[in-house]
């Protein structure tokens, strides 16, 4: 079987060809216009989108060694994340399978993170949890099969990426935030401001109160030593920020790992690639003799690869979609 994935949730185009359950191309073409506002703006990425797509699309396939007439399938985000982006790469996945007469399928944006543990050779046994990470999403799942999962905690506010690009700009840093701050956290200390830890019953988590402390923090300081203060001091805060936020996130998965029994942990999202949110949970899923589970760095951000894998597991429980789908930016997974 021969699956085309397709990818166009927020600002990445992305398209990846599985055949018989093994990855053999991905292609991400990721927009670099939005630098400039300091976020991503909707309408610029649905028609980078429709630039894109085609000759996205077209690497795959040739990458892969595939023609368009070879495919038995065709898997597409169809949520969550920003409608205009998603209607581009929907609307490209269901003309395709109409004029190729093949199924298709339609993948939630987050169970394609999950399903990217599956594209490396050593993968997590049944059942496992996954931490989910991103500028959009921060969720605790139990997987208990491919394609099969259970919602244990959430943020209440903020998305961990959300709170690490808005502090950063707090900050002065260049968008995105998160990975300017796991870079100069490098060479800070963690403990030079102690920022709240936020701590929820059960398994959730909430970013909304560091974020507001960090502001509070810069604001405490009289205007005219502000800039000398975060020239001296620009890594100490992103270091002690940083740990604030890891350990927000460590103490809620070890909790659930414990409660649930449950020995391999995946990091997924694009928020797994932080350097200390990687030690912190090796260490602590070390101390409890488990596993963790990070993807490839290629697949640690959106990207077609996990999509194509999540509509080779559906396809495989007989999971397809009609025509008349549409796209959701809504859509959760619960």
């Amino acid at each position: 079987m021969i699956l085309l994935g397709i990818e166009t949730s927020c600002d990445d185009t992305a398209a990846a060809v599985i055949a018989d359950g093994a990855l053999k191309s991905s292609v991400v073409s990721t927009q670099l216009e939005h630098a400039d506002w300091g976020g991503v703006v909707p309408e610029l990425a649905s028609r980078a989108h429709e630039r894109s797509i085609v000759p996205v699309v077209d690497r795959a396939l040739r990458d892969a060694g595939v023609e368009r007439g070879d495919l038995d399938a065709i898997a597409v985000t169809v949520g969550p994340g920003l409608i205009g982006s998603l209607l581009v790469g929907v609307s490209f996945a269901k003309a395709t399978a109409m004029a190729l007469d093949i199924p298709l399928v339609a993948v939630n944006h987050l169970d394609g993170h999950l399903a990217s543990l599956f594209l490396d050779e050593i993968k997590p046994t049944f059942p496992h949890l996954n931490l989910i990470v991103s500028g959009g999403h921060t969720q605790i799942m139990k997987v208990t099969a491919p394609s099969e999962s259970k919602l244990l905690g959430k943020t209440r506010d903020d998305a961990t990426g959300e709170a690490f690009d808005k502090v950063g700009k707090l900050l002065g840093l260049p968008y995105p935030g998160g990975p300017e701050i796991d870079r100069r956290a490098r060479n800070g200390n963690p403990t030079f401001h102690a920022f709240p830890r936020t701590r929820l019953k059960g398994y959730d988590m909430s970013f909304s109160g560091i974020k507001t402390s960090v502001l509070y923090h810069l604001n405490a300081i009289d205007e005219s030593e502000r800039e000398a203060y975060l020239h001296r001091h620009i890594d100490d805060l992103c270091a002690s920020f940083q740990e604030a936020v890891v350990d927000m996130l460590v103490a809620p998965v070890k909790k659930a790992m414990r409660d649930h029994d449950v020995k391999d942990l995946g990091l997924v999202g694009g928020v797994s690639a932080n350097s200390r949110l990687r030690e912190k949970l090796t260490t602590m899923v070390h101390s409890i003799r488990g596993r963790l589970f990070v993807p490839p760095m290629a697949y640690c951000m959106d990207n077609a690869a996990m999509i194509a894998m999540a509509g080779y597991h559906q396809l495989q429980s007989g999971r397809t979609a009609e025509l008349s789908v549409t796209a959701d930016p809504s859509l959760v997974l619960a």
